[in-house]
């Protein structure tokens, strides 16, 4: 009898769905708006995934229950889709990226802390969070979790020429 060969299959050997294509900082000027929202998305998605029983993808075994507070909606299945949706566009940060959101976001560290913590200077977690933030931020636009703001209106021509 020869026994079959399976291999070992876990989170960390599959593969990150990648994206059509690289994301490059400054290819959309604008996203820097989206920074305080996308920020804000991420607690809400903290809080409801732990409300719902789960901790953030990203926090793994390190998260102490702290600083919950209640939030309702419509229903349990609104909760799980949310959570799912955000766990999803999480998963298209690089590793980096998604360290930088755990250690600033949900485990609410300085960036001085969140530095020391993942073994690099202050100077790159300062140029890599708002970079991270504006790359979420997109992604969580495409994928219709985050509302695009609406253009601006031209002021009438009419207006201008009054004085």
């Amino acid at each position: 009898m020869t026994a079959a060969i399976v291999p070992f299959v876990t989170a960390a050997s599959l593969p990150v769905r990648s994206r059509e294509r690289e994301w490059s900082p400054g290819e959309n000027p604008d996203l820097w708006l989206y920074r305080d929202r996308t920020v804000a998305l991420l607690r809400r998605y903290s809080r409801l995934s732990i409300e719902a029983g789960r901790l953030p993808s990203l926090l793994g075994r390190e998260f102490f229950r702290t600083h919950v507070t209640s939030y309702h909606m419509s229903t349990f299945e609104d909760v799980a889709i949310f959570v799912r949706d955000m766990e999803r566009s999480l998963e298209q940060l690089d590793e980096f990226g998604q360290e930088l959101i755990a250690k600033l976001v949900f485990l609410d560290h300085t960036q001085d802390e969140a530095a020391a913590l993942l073994g690099c200077g202050r100077r790159t977690v300062g140029r890599r969070y708002p970079d991270t933030l504006d790359q979420l931020s997109e992604i969580l636009l495409a994928g219709g979790l985050l509302k695009p703001m609406p253009e601006p209106k031209p002021a009438p021509a009419g207006d201008l020429s009054r004085g």
